[in-house]
């Protein structure tokens, strides 16, 4: 039977050590901590561009309990960003990428007493993604670390961090039929996979036929079918999976299961304030409650594969994913394997969440580096690294605003999508409407998206004359109402990802009245306020939970005779207030703001 112990209490942290038996030797001395664990939880957040990059330690005794079984293996679930694996004083493994589940099996190397040591380093290098971008780089065991005692027959635990189980799901839409393919990794003879009521003995794959198919349809029904294989030995694995049928056009956007289906959503960085990126599941499942009340259905998780759960959260909640690896702003040409790597265990462990729409190939690599043969090739070796491993899901790639629409790199992705910022780093707001527009127009075969776009606001910060840079709550509002309104406009967008749902920690700035936060946040950094354009969002998204929002709350020292009220709702309204203008309603619910000629709007219109 297979067993998994969280190794989560017990372990020594040291800050500096030059070897592994000078770390053993002097873990006595170091900080008992607690996993999941990082050591830039205060320095990555509190501006300078200063916090700690270098290789730190974590030393623990297994006892004999822990180290019972006739293999075991180590589980690391996140190590940023390279990691070295020792028991005894002996290294076992070597991981470069902080981001993905990488094991290594201990058995051979158990003796009496154990002592198991991890160096992990967040050091500058030019072998190893990410090293140039905008997001604090933690280091540190930041997410669970298990050991997995399985039986001499099981399913494969190393390569590549696989979950020793592949579904693949073919739906036919007209007969309601789903072709399930189920593949398996083991030392065994045969295998027991069992799908929907069905068990059958195979050597290591199955095919199975599922009649009147339940969809995964989204935020609406995001239903999930459970596929199991199980050995002679006991050891047993399960994947959840969803059918369903993604697809794009260059005209009508995205499509699910054969309806359209636009994607309008927000991307999340995995940090929080105080914390770092050493999240809980507590963590994990209260960012996806604070997506649903926005009513996003989808998520672009940036920079880089995301913690296991947080997938699961969004296979539960039917949100359409983008996932990605950290090849991002700088090429680097001694980097071409890590960026492989990365994708290949992205796809391994991710494969069979259906939540996951595209494969992301990079984000904003031509910001530091040109268009040459290395990064044009270094793009295509992953494109076909996807299309190999994955021929289900289309690739896609964030370019930044400044690469020519005409650029070779756009032709190597199946879609693309931009990072434009015009109206806040650059330009005006309509400069985003012109840009599309004219994109759309050259190639009106390709399928494009806004991958990013937003503008920095502190809640401290108001103005009842908002100008772009000015890090006020109402000009990121008035930013968002021109986007939300260009998006609308423009269904053959296939995806639009607000950036950032929340405001993430980005050691290098200091600005907008805070240090080393990047704030175009809808929501604060510790999660515990929600701006006004959140309400904007959710105005025109969530269509469930009727609200009424009343902005600039917070905009206590007023210094105008007449006060203007702006409200954002999903709830048809009419408003009257003595000492504001008014407006009519839009038909969506969401009040806009003086028109921009200045003009009173006319008072006979409000009741």
């Amino acid at each position: 039977m297979r067993k998994t112990i969280p190794l989560s209490a017990g372990w020594q942290f040291l800050k500096k050590a030059a070897s592994v038996q000078e770390a053993v030797e002097a873990a006595a001395s170091g900080e008992a901590v607690c996993l999941p664990h990082t050591w830039n939880a205060v320095d990555g957040q509190d501006g300078g561009n200063d916090y700690y990059r270098g290789t730190c330690w974590y030393i623990r005794e297994l006892s004999e309990e822990e180290a019972a079984g006739e293999r075991l293996f180590l589980e690391v679930n996140g190590a940023a960003m390279t990691a070295d694996v020792y028991l005894n004083g002996k290294m076992l493994a070597h991981h470069e990428g902080g981001y993905s589940v990488f094991r290594v099996e201990l058995t051979e190397e158990l003796a009496q007493k154990n002592i198991l040591a991890i160096s992990v380093s967040n050091e500058d290098c030019d072998t190893v993604y990410p090293q140039k971008a905008d997001f604090t780089f933690y280091g540190g065991l930041y997410r669970a670390v298990n050991l997995i005692s399985v039986p001499a027959e099981h399913f494969e635990l190393l390569k590549d961090g696989t979950p020793g189980i592949k579904v693949t799901p073919v739906v036919d839409l007209e007969t309601k039929t789903a072709f399930v393919t189920v593949e398996t990794w083991h030392n065994a003879a045969d295998v027991k996979i069992t799908v929907n009521g069905e068990t059958k003995t195979v050597e290591h794959h199955a095919e199975f036929t599922i009649e009147n198919v339940h969809l995964w349809d989204g935020v609406d029904d995001p239903y999930l079918y459970t596929a199991t294989a199980k050995l002679s030995s006991g050891d047993e694995v399960s994947a959840r999976f969803g059918c369903r049928v993604f697809h794009c056009d260059p005209e009508k956007g995205f499509f699910l299961n054969g309806r359209s289906y636009p994607l309008r959503g927000v991307s999340r960085h995995q940090d929080l304030k105080g914390k770092g990126n050493a999240l809980s599941y507590e963590d994990h499942a209260s960012d996806m409650a604070i997506i649903r009340e926005l009513g996003a259905n989808t998520l672009r998780l940036a920079h880089y594969q995301h913690a296991q759960e947080f997938y699961d959260l969004c296979d539960e909640n039917g949100i359409v994913v983008w996932a990605e690896i950290p090849y991002i702003t700088m090429h680097m040409s001694a980097g071409r394997k890590n960026t492989l790597d990365q994708m290949r265990e992205l796809i391994t462990q991710c494969y069979n969440h259906p939540s996951i729409a595209v494969w992301g190939l990079s984000n904003e690599i031509t910001a530091a580096s040109a268009v040459n043969d290395d990064l044009l090739e270094n793009h295509r070796l992953l494109n076909d690294l996807c299309h190999r491993m994955d021929p289900t899901r289309l690739t896609t790639m964030a370019n930044v605003f400044m690469l020519e629409i005409d650029s070779p790199i756009l032709e190597i992705p199946d879609i693309n999508s931009y990072n434009l910022y015009f109206g806040w780093y650059l330009g005006e707001l309509e400069q985003t409407d012109e840009f599309f527009d004219e994109y759309h127009a050259r190639f009106p075969g390709k399928v494009i998206g806004f991958s990013e776009y937003g503008a920095d606001a502190n809640p401290a910060f108001h103005s009842s004359h908002p100008e772009k840079g000015d890090y006020t709550e109402e000009y990121q509002a008035l930013y968002h109402e021109h986007m939300l309104q260009m998006i609308e406009k423009r269904p053959w967008l296939w995806a639009t990802h607000v950036w950032n749902l929340f405001d993430f920690a980005a050691d290098g700035r200091d600005e907008g009245g805070k240090h080393g936060e990047n704030q175009k946040g809808l929501v604060t950094f510790d999660r515990q306020l929600r701006k006004d354009a959140f309400y904007l969002y959710k105005a025109a998204w969530n269509k469930t939970s009727p609200f009424v929002h009343l902005c600039g709350k917070r905009y206590a020292n007023r210094a105008e005779e007449e006060t203007e009220i702006k409200v954002y709702s999903n709830l048809r309204l009419a408003l009257h207030r003595r000492y504001a203008p008014c407006k009519t309603d839009r038909e969506d619910g969401v009040s806009l703001p003086y028109p921009a000629d200045g003009r009173a709007p006319d008072r006979s219109s409000c009741r």
